[in-house]
């Protein structure tokens, strides 16, 4: 009983193993190339910072305010008001009142097949004033310096496009459970150093949050028509820059933006099943990322958990010298990821004694997505469904 019992756990521990390794050794490697942009002596940049606001009364001054206390650029504010029913236009039109540098525009009914806010940056663009376009959700804050930085990236990457990853403000149990998993997924099976190496559009990767784009990169690039049924502009759109044959890159903006997504359990989970559409919930991704995420996340430390019947097993079979480091390294790098992450980029310690519990849910969303797809279910956000 003892032999079989090992010749059927070894293979799986091994594989435990090596998808538990696979994620921490690239996320370990990505820490060393997912920096925070340069600090810019440029003080010449002209950047329109966008912003696309529907139903935003409760942000839209603190993301405005934060824009014009930009240093070391010149800049113009434009908010584009999507169809509120609050007040996010009063309170942009009072802006405008106190500083010409803000601008309010209204957009046009949306169009068949657009996803809103696509439609809403596709317009801001037409009314931007300067080459370099900051397209910045309105639940996102910045320091002064902040589109200095990242135009200074983009510049040094000789990129059409930039994107930088703000800092996730966590407060309710499940904002500090899955929205961590953005890092997770993004530094643990994304070789960043490859996709700055390479044009191919596998390689594209942003953060919707917080795009910076060259304005002839844009437009040759079909901007965000190119992409306009989309509601995953974070992976959709630096796609598309690089099937136009332009580079697109990614950094860290922990440090100098800040966004807090998702407000309670149902934002959460609406907003990354919004998101699974497009991503890991598609036909060719749902069954390898699955086996990944079980594999590496889960399946190790059930085997560490489980490791006491295992020595037994291998002592009665007297096999003293037995594999037990292959269970034990396995459990450790399991969570290296998301201890790094954690350390890195100030998340709740509940996200790490939890992990296993939030690739479980984070699967669950994509199966449900992947789900609704099959049955015909449109995707929606904000009251707005498209396709």
């Amino acid at each position: 009983m003892s032999e079989l019992f090992i010749n059927a756990a070894l293979p799986l521990a091994w594989m435990a193993f090596i998808l538990a390794a696979i994620p921490a050794v690239l996320t370990i490697l990505n820490h060393l190339s997912f920096r925070n942009p340069p600090k810019s002596e440029n003080g010449a940049e002209k950047i329109s910072i966008l912003i696309p606001a529907r139903n935003e009364e409760a942000n839209i001054e603190s993301a405005v305010r934060s824009a014009l206390a930009t240093e070391n650029a010149t800049i113009e504010v434009v908010v584009l008001d999507d169809h509120s029913s609050d007040g996010t236009a009063d309170i942009v039109r009072k802006l405008a009142t106190e500083d010409p540098r803000v601008r309010l525009e209204f957009a046009p009914e949306l169009p068949e097949n657009w996803c809103g806010k696509q439609h809403a940056c596709a317009r801001l663009a037409e009314h931007a004033s300067y080459d370099l376009m900051l397209f910045l959700d309105a639940d996102v804050t910045m320091s002064p310096e902040a589109p200095s930085r990242l135009a200074a990236f983009l510049r040094k990457q000789e990129a059409g496009l930039v994107s930088a990853f703000p800092h996730q403000e966590t407060k309710t149990f499940l904002e500090k459970l899955l929205i961590p998993l953005i890092e997770f997924i993004l530094l643990g099976y994304l070789p960043i150093q490859m996709g700055r190496w390479s044009k191919m559009a596998g390689f594209g990767a942003g953060c919707g949050q917080v795009f910076l784009a060259e304005k002839s990169a844009y437009e040759a690039a079909g901007g965000h028509g190119a992409i306009k049924a989309s509601l995953h502009d974070g992976v959709k759109l630096p796609r598309a820059f690089r099937k136009a044959g332009f580079h697109t890159d990614i950094c860290a903006g922990n440090q100098i933006f800040s966004c807090r997504m998702y407000r309670n359990a149902g934002e959460v989970w609406s907003g990354l099943l919004k998101n699974a559409h497009e991503g890991i919930a598609s036909p060719a991704m749902i069954v390898p990322f699955t086996v990944f995420l079980i594999g590496g996340s889960i399946l190790p430390l059930i085997f560490f958990f489980m490791s006491p019947s295992f020595m037994a097993a291998f002592w009665a079979e007297g096999m003293r010298n037995s594999p037990m480091w292959l269970i034990n390294v396995g459990a450790w790098l399991a969570i290296v990821p998301r201890t790094l992450n954690m350390l890195r980029f100030n998340q709740s310690l509940v996200g790490l004694f939890f992990h296993p519990l939030a690739i479980v849910l984070f699967l669950v969303i994509q199966w449900q997505a992947f789900s609704r797809t099959l049955i015909g279910l449109k995707p929606s956000w904000k009251g707005r469904s498209v396709g």
